[in-house]
């Protein structure tokens, strides 16, 4: 009997023993887990954070009667059509005046032949297009383009350096604005890997 006895002492304390254990075991995988918990939390908060921030940047939260753009881009409202050229013979039927807008009709990336391929001249499915542009006087210029897209500028066979780059005022539809140092003569305004198949743009002289 006492050896009953003790043999069950002996089976209680290892139930208890056992009891403990998984009780630790699930405390330290709790702890092990809650940092992990809280950076996915944390991850999450953020993406929702950037897609708000992105979203206020946008054509979305803006009012039905936007204010006036200044005199300076007042042409930007009232774009004239226009196919881009693809090859340099076609520059001639596109050409640029500074403060007029055009809503260009661009071209498949895989038909342009660039006056100098652009630094990123982008993927099959993307779009471009060429501009001409006769400066007529030596001085900065402002390039403006409705949507995303990458830009160059090229002027005696040279891709010129910006000098200068900004958003569009708020609301306007203006995407960006990159300014170039110019002399007078044919400048070609390359467009390339835009995701849409048109863009408005419009070139304007600084002040």
């Amino acid at each position: 009997m006492k050896r009953m006895a003790i043999g069950k002492q002996f089976a209680l304390k290892a139930v208890i023993i056992l009891s403990l254990g998984l009780i630790v075991e699930g405390g330290v995988s709790g702890l092990l887990c809650a940092p992990a918990q809280a950076e996915q939390a944390e991850q999450a908060a953020q993406g929702q954070n950037e897609h708000a921030g992105h979203g206020g940047h946008g054509m979305q939260n803006c009012p039905k009667e936007a204010a006036p753009l200044p005199d300076a881009l007042k042409g930007w409202t009232g774009p004239t059509s226009v196919t881009a050229a693809a090859t340099a013979g076609e520059l001639d039927g596109v050409k640029l005046t500074a403060g007029k807008a055009v809503a260009a009709q661009l071209r498949s990336t895989a038909d342009m032949h660039y006056a100098v391929r652009p630094e990123q001249p982008g993927g099959k499915v993307s779009s471009g297009g060429m501009f001409a542009f006769d400066v007529p006087a030596a001085g900065t210029y402002r390039v403006m383009l409705g949507s995303r897209a990458w830009l160059d500028v090229v002027q005696d066979g040279k891709t010129i350096v910006s000098s200068g780059h900004n958003r569009g005022p708020a609301c306007s539809g203006i995407g960006k604005m990159v300014d170039f140092p110019l002399v007078a003569g044919r400048a070609v305004i390359e467009v390339s890997g835009s995701g849409k198949p048109d863009m408005t743009l419009m070139v304007i002289p600084t002040p």
